[in-house]
């Protein structure tokens, strides 16, 4: 899935000379946490919430006396700012956004900003991805790292008319293994995995109480 399917295109920005105390109505207005910062269409800095409240602490006080809020963002905005393309995939947003500690990602093309993602857009679209959002069981098993692995535990899905909602893989636990995370609408979890262990996989999940495949030697 791509960015430009997920992104905010109605975004809400400041200007270099917008108050902290302009900004602050923003953000509370629209109830959100970054604020772009562009000059015409050129993106030039970013503002979150966390930045207003550091830089004006006087603003959790009912009657502020000094004049800090009046005081330019572009005072206090980032200037190098991580952004995103459109036609980036979204686990690559993901991973941005973890590797900077960055709660959102403005969306440029053609260095026009077009856009806005955040962490709860990533987030929740992982979620609709590997189907969690929706009535499942989950099967977890451990196979050798060789080609063809994936294919034989999925035929078994679905001789069981078992439909998948998503399959994941990462490094198993044990040398040369990988780890197969099924997500299936099935009411027939149990038999899948009898199956499953009687063709030699090693399942991890559901818990069973011998961990050994049925099909082992």
């Amino acid at each position: 899935m791509l960015i430009e399917e997920i992104m905010h295109r109605r975004v809400h920005t400041a200007g270099p000379d917008t108050t902290l105390k302009q900004a602050l109505q923003l953000l509370q207005e629209h109830r959100i946490r970054h604020l772009p910062v562009t000059d015409g269409d050129r993106l030039v800095g970013i503002v979150t919430d966390r930045d207003l409240r550091e830089a004006c602490p006087s603003i959790l006080e009912k009657n502020p006396q000094d004049d800090t809020l009046e005081q330019p963002i572009s005072s206090i905005m980032k200037r190098e700012v991580i952004t995103a393309h459109p036609l980036d995939f979204i686990e690559d947003a993901a991973r941005l956004m973890y590797e900077h500690r960055i709660g959102c990602l403005p969306v440029l093309q053609e260095e026009r900003l077009v856009g806005i993602v955040t962490q709860t857009d990533v987030l929740h679209t992982l979620i609709e991805l590997f189907g969690v959002d929706r009535p499942s069981q989950r099967v977890e098993i451990e196979v050798p790292d060789r080609a063809g692995m994936l294919a034989d535990a999925a035929r078994v899905f679905r001789q069981h008319k078992a439909n998948l909602l998503s399959v994941i893989m990462h490094p198993g636990t044990r040398e040369n293994t990988r780890r197969i995370v099924f997500r299936a609408e099935t009411m027939l979890i149990d038999d899948i995995v009898r199956e499953l262990r009687a063709a030699g996989h090693r399942v991890l999940w559901p818990p069973v109480e011998d961990q050994e495949p049925e099909g082992s030697k």
